[in-house]
């Protein structure tokens, strides 16, 4: 998913500044484990250990 379509996904308004800080978060998720960025841009959540 794209900065963003999450902007959109959680009702904000999708402008530069908005993205800009949405792809800040996404990035910071991907350093703690919880996203991944497979292709450049494009973050999924990687899967629960069971």
């Amino acid at each position: 998913m794209r900065a963003k379509d999450v902007c959109l996904a959680v009702g904000v308004d999708p402008t530069p500044k908005h993205v800009e800080g949405a792809r800040a978060r996404l990035k910071r998720m991907v350093t703690r484990k919880i996203l991944t960025e497979d292709e450049p841009g494009i973050f999924t959540l990687i899967p629960k250990r069971t």
